[in-house]
C-alpha cells in the first residue's frame, strides 16, 4: 500500500512544513496522507542526522577510539506529524499513526512530532515506537 498527497492539508500541517523549511533548512519537504488517515504528515530530510540509536553510538564511539576517525553520518529522511497544543492525543491515536507508517516503507518506527502552540512557536520531539534501550554511559 502506497502513500498518496494530498494537495489541501490543513494550516497546522503547512505550517510546520514552513517552520522546517525556514527554521530549520530541511529540503525534500512534502505532504504525505497515508491510507485509513485523514491528517497530512510532512516528509523531507532534515540538514543532519536527527537520532543515532544507542547500539550504533556505542559503536561509532568504539570505532572513533580506534581509529581516531570521527564517523560521520547522512542525514535520512523523516516523517513529521504536525499536532496543535489544544489537541487530545490517545496512545491508541499515536499507534495508528505508526501503523499507518508500515505502508509507506518507512526503515525505523519513529517520527518526529511538531507540537504547534498558539503563539505560532513550533516545538519538535522524537517519538519512537515501543520500547529503545537506554545509552549506556
Amino acid at each position: 500500500m502506497s502513500s498518496i498527497q494530498d494537495p489541501k492539508p490543513d494550516n497546522v500541517a503547512i505550517t510546520v512544513m514552513k517552520n522546517l523549511q525556514d527554521q530549520h533548512d530541511w529540503t525534500e519537504l512534502e505532504f504525505i496522507y497515508t491510507k485509513g488517515s485523514t491528517r497530512a504528515l510532512v516528509k523531507g530530510l532534515p540538514t543532519k542526522l536527527l537520532y543515532l540509536h544507542p547500539d550504533d553510538q556505542i559503536a561509532a564511539l568504539a570505532r572513533e577510539q580506534e581509529t581516531g576517525e570521527r564517523l560521520t553520518q547522512d542525514p535520512v529522511h523523516e516523517f513529521v506529524l504536525p499536532v496543535q497544543l489544544a489537541e487530545k492525543w490517545s496512545l491508541a491515536d499515536f499507534a495508528a499513526v505508526f501503523d499507518s507508517l508500515e505502508n509507506t516503507g518507512a526503515r525505523e518506527k519513529r517520527i518526529v512530532l511538531a507540537t504547534l502552540h498558539n503563539d505560532s512557536t513550533v516545538v519538535y520531539y522524537i517519538m519512537q515506537e515501543g520500547m529503545v534501550k537506554p545509552r549506556q554511559n
